[in-house]
């Protein structure tokens, strides 16, 4: 279940902070709209490195689309393998 709270209740930050936990953030409202979360630095960063991955599979996709595929030999003598 979600943990939304109004964004006044940061007035006393310390105890909305104890409730963020990784998978778990709050979400704060502002007049009764979604406007923010707060969420783990870890959980964060591995959202990062997720879209970051997702770029880089997105444009080797595109690159083979264009140049075409290598097959398993040819990516195993490229490799040195």
């Amino acid at each position: 279940m979600p943990n939304i709270k109004p964004i006044s209740d940061l007035r006393n930050y310390t105890e909305v902070l104890k409730e963020v936990a990784y998978n778990n953030p709050v979400y704060l409202t502002r007049n009764g709209r979604g406007e923010y979360a707060i969420i783990k630095l870890e959980e964060l960063d591995k959202l990062r490195a997720t879209i970051r991955l997702m770029v880089q599979l997105e444009e080797g996709e595109k690159s083979a689309r264009e140049k075409g595929w290598l097959s398993a030999d040819e990516v195993e003598v490229s490799l040195g393998l």
